[in-house]
């Protein structure tokens, strides 16, 4: 049959960056043996990602966070696959205060990847052997300088 009519196809978006160089890339992937690398794993872990193709042999990322299909931040720290409410207060992740003292209960997604995750984002911490086109063979210029202090 046809992927996604019959059967539902998991696709996941992985933003991946590489902080030396500036860059970053989206590879969009509906192999769920791929996928599995990432499942049950934490905000925070090294991930070894050679499973994504030849050329990512050697290299190894932190999960940084992500969105689930409904598009619920992940939040560092809650610790289940799911959605929880939380309180949240000034200076809390996932919430942004309009008045002083303001808090409220929010939907937030825990830290631990699962299968209804639907962008993911990535830090590469040790570069492999091969180089990736359009992420470690280019370099971004600082887009802001140091500031002019008086």
């Amino acid at each position: 049959g046809i992927p996604g009519i019959l059967y539902p196809v998991a696709i996941m978006k992985l933003n991946i960056a590489y902080p030396v160089t500036g860059a970053n890339k989206m590879i969009d992937i509906t192999d769920p043996k791929i996928l599995s690398i990432f499942m049950d794993k934490r905000m925070s872990s090294e991930v070894a990602i050679d499973a994504l193709g030849e050329e990512f042999t050697g290299y190894v990322a932190k999960i940084g966070g992500g969105n689930d299909k409904q598009g619920f931040p992940m939040k560092q720290g809650v610790l289940v696959p799911g959605r929880v409410r939380l309180l949240l207060k000034e200076g809390s992740s996932c919430y942004r205060t309009r008045k002083d003292g303001e808090r409220r209960r929010k939907s937030v997604r825990g830290c631990i990847v699962a299968s209804d995750i639907s962008a993911l984002s990535l830090i590469i911490t040790k570069k492999g052997d091969a180089e990736i086109p359009g992420l470690t063979d280019v370099t971004i210029p600082r887009r802001l300088g140091p500031n002019a202090c008086r």
